[in-house]
Parts: C-alpha cells; sequence; structure tokens
C-alpha cells in the first residue's frame, strides 16, 4: 500500500458539487456507513447542544441522527457546494455553510458533537485535519467518524496496477490510495482525542461489470482527485487489460465484487 494520495481540492470540489443531485441515488454502501455510525453513536448517548456534521454531503448523516424532523440544532458543511445545497434542501433548519474540513470556519469549543461520515478518505493530511475537530470540540464532547480505509476498491486498484505494468507503462497507478487504520487511530491520538470506540469491516458492493462500477464512481462524485495523476493511463488498452484482470480474479455468482473496507471510530476530546 503506498502513501495517501495528494488531493486536489479544487478537482474534488468540482466532482462532488456536479454529482450532488445523482448521489442519493447511487452511494449504496455510503448508505450503509451513514446507518452503522449513526447506530454506534447512539450507543454512548444522546445528541445534545450543537452539532456539527463535516462533509454533509446532500445532509444524510445529520438526518438518521434525528436532524430530519427540523434540522435545527445541526450546522451542516462540505467542501462542494452543490452539496450544501442539497443539504439544506433535506433539512431547511439547519445552519448550512460550505468549508473545508482541514480548516474549519468555525470558533474554538463551538459544538458538543462533531459527526462524518464518507469524508476524511479524501484528506491528505489526517492529523492536521483532526486537529482542527478538537479545536472546535467542547472539551468531554464526542466526535464520530467513518471513513474508508486502505483495502477500499482494492479489487480495481490491483487490476489497474497490473494493467499498466502489462502494458509497459512508466507511471505508477493513479487510482486513490486511502489511509490505513493505524494512520487514523494515530492521527486521533495526535489530536488529543482518545477512542472508545474503533472498528474495521468491510462493506461489499455488487456489480455486473467493471463498467457499471466506474460509472457508479463517476455518479456518486468519487473521481480520482489526486492532485499528482498522470495523464493517458486511461487508454483504451489499459482500460482492456483492467477489466479482463478484474473479471478473472474477482467474477463471483452474484456478479463483481467491490470492496470497501470501512474505519469508525467514536472518540472523546479530553
Amino acid at each position: 500500500m503506498g502513501p495517501v494520495s495528494a488531493i486536489d481540492g479544487r478537482l474534488l470540489r468540482t466532482h462532488f458539487s456536479t454529482h450532488a443531485g445523482d448521489y442519493d441515488s447511487y452511494a449504496r454502501v455510503q448508505k450503509r456507513v451513514v446507518a452503522t455510525l449513526a447506530a454506534r453513536l447512539a450507543v454512548t448517548g444522546p445528541l445534545n447542544g450543537l452539532v456539527l456534521d463535516i462533509g454533509t454531503g446532500t445532509g444524510a448523516l445529520a438526518a438518521e441522527l434525528g436532524g430530519d424532523k427540523d434540522g435545527r440544532g445541526f450546522v451542516l458543511t462540505d467542501i462542494a457546494h452543490g452539496m450544501t445545497l442539497a443539504a439544506v434542501h433535506r433539512l431547511p433548519g439547519a445552519l448550512v455553510c460550505d468549508g473545508d474540513a482541514v480548516k474549519l470556519p468555525f470558533l474554538n469549543d463551538s459544538f458538543t458533537v462533531v459527526v462524518s461520515s464518507n469524508v476524511y478518505q479524501w484528506v491528505t493530511n489526517l492529523p492536521a485535519a483532526f486537529c482542527e475537530v478538537a479545536r472546535v470540540l467542547r472539551p468531554g464532547c464526542r466526535f464520530a467518524v467513518a471513513l474508508f480505509g486502505e483495502r477500499t476498491l482494492f479489487e480495481l486498484r490491483d487490476a489497474h496496477r497490473q494493467a499498466i505494468r502489462e502494458c509497459g507503462g512508466q507511471h505508477p497507478s493513479h487510482v486513490q490510495n486511502f489511509p490505513s487504520a493505524a494512520e487514523v487511530a494515530g492521527a486521533l491520538k495526535a489530536a488529543g482525542l482518545v477512542c472508545h470506540d474503533f472498528a474495521c469491516f468491510p462493506e461489499i458492493d455488487w456489480h455486473p461489470d467493471v463498467p457499471a462500477l466506474l460509472r457508479q464512481l463517476k455518479q456518486i462524485g468519487a473521481s480520482n482527485a489526486a492532485a499528482d495523476q498522470p495523464r493517458g493511463l486511461a487508454s483504451r488498452q489499459v482500460m482492456q487489460r483492467m477489466i479482463a484482470r478484474y473479471e478473472k480474479m474477482h467474477r463471483q455468482s452474484e456478479g463483481l465484487p467491490a470492496t470497501y473496507e470501512v474505519i469508525c471510530a467514536i472518540a472523546e476530546k479530553v
């Protein structure tokens, strides 16, 4: 596994804004992760005070946590303006603003709970980002986070790397790398956030073929946003080799699996 890819924030913002309208129709795994994180947070006690949802997307997590009643008590922020528009439409009583997870536009000690789902895999500097969470979170209060880990889409990444080698490519694969569980745990600790619940588990999504998987990733805005992605690696030859290898190595009776490694944590600011 290589290092977490550097992310082009402009590309990331554009990808997710463009596909905000399609997101809920295609984000099957992300919806399951939202439900799981909400359930794990509920075990730790009720939500009180002001709740911040970082990278809110269409507001699904805030809605799952009870914000669907009127949205009051929630502050929703996302780097993609199209997503914040979708979120405020879903929860019209919430406070909504554009904002970057690595530089949150809020005062110190502003929130009693901070939550985030399916976001921090896109952040290159996790320790700095989690320090921002600790900054805006009140002492003794909770941070609930779910993100995708290093085994996410390993089938696609392995097939793409092998296809590049077979086609004589001189550059490494630009398919997104994600953080390991150890990196996530270390970043939380470095930010002064103490974990009371930490888990890793797979979520598998099934597709009829590789083009269907790639279309789904595009429809939810999850196109590659690596800042250093080389050009020319999506040649027809590489794509054909990648599809053939994916089919050969992973085809099952249910179809083609796409594995997502989910990392969930409930932490407290000490």
